[in-house]
């Protein structure tokens, strides 16, 4: 049932220090997924796993867990905690690192999903850098409830190892799609979904909107803020009150406190 691997010069185990680099991820089509919460997750929420990678106390374990289909087909290979310190992620080493096939991320997908639901409550992520920040606002979304994220002008690698850390493997159950800010707010319009733009200089403060009807809350770059293109008729800029020297806060601090606030008028 599994094949065993002692070489750091084994070619799966190259093959596996190469998906750290995004360029290799995006055009192999995998990514890796350490941590056995988060690899738990991908599998609650359908990310297919081709490649394992453990010790065999823990592989064990996940295939009493979830029986045969974790691995949709997927090969075992049992390796030595030392290539487990070799192929994962910082000091990240919990006896296990899976390979995934990436998720569709396609606006058509992206669409079916939101068709079941009445009055959508998005986020528009334009042209975050940090993987943190990233995975940070994923993590709210679902906290907060949220139907969905559309990631815009993407500078960061969605499956950095960083996100995905940092999201908790949440980033594997909140819909997105990754599209250029002008198709998102053109798909927004189409779909009758309000902007609430979040700016330093809005005159709105941000409890003043009504986030029960269908809004997408935009957040842009941490150094940059938004592009222009996020004005018109279906766009409302709010801004978040700021006491003290500094001019805004960290975007992930940002969308935390809008994400709850939209939670908070929903639910009364």
């Amino acid at each position: 049932m599994f094949t065993e691997i002692t070489s750091p010069s084994n070619s799966k185990i190259k093959e596996v220090i190469k998906l750290r680099d995004g360029k290799h991820r995006r055009r192999s089509g995998r990514f890796l997924i350490d941590g056995i919460r988060e690899i738990d997750r991908a599998f609650c929420c359908g990310i297919k796993i081709l490649e394992v990678f453990g010790n065999r106390e823990t592989i064990n374990g996940f295939s009493k867990k979830f029986g045969r289909e974790l691995f949709h087909n997927g090969m075992f290979y049992l390796i030595s905690n030392a290539l487990l310190e070799k192929i994962s992620f910082g000091n990240r080493n919990e006896g296990i690192v899976v390979v995934a096939a990436m998720p569709d991320e396609s606006v058509d997908l992206f669409e079916t999903k939101m068709r079941t639901v009445s009055f959508p409550l998005l986020a528009v992520l334009e042209g975050i850098e940090k993987p943190g920040n990233l995975g940070a606002i994923f993590r709210s979304a679902d906290g907060a409830g949220l139907n969905g994220i559309i990631v815009a002008d993407s500078i960061a690698d969605l499956y950095n190892p960083n996100i995905i850390r940092s999201s908790l493997g949440t980033i594997f159950r909140t819909p997105h799609a990754v599209m250029n800010s002008l198709s998102a707010i053109d798909w927004l319009r189409q779909h009758k979904i309000r902007c609430a733009v979040s700016r330093c200089d809005a005159a709105m403060p941000y409890t003043d909107y009504d986030f029960r009807q269908p809004t997408a809350i935009v957040l842009g770059n941490e150094a940059e803020g938004l592009s222009d293109i996020w004005n018109g008729n279906n766009v409302a800029t709010i801004s978040l009150p700021m006491c003290g020297i500094a001019d805004s806060l960290n975007v992930s601090n940002a969308a935390a406190i809008l994400f709850y606030e939209a939670y908070r008028q929903r639910m009364r």
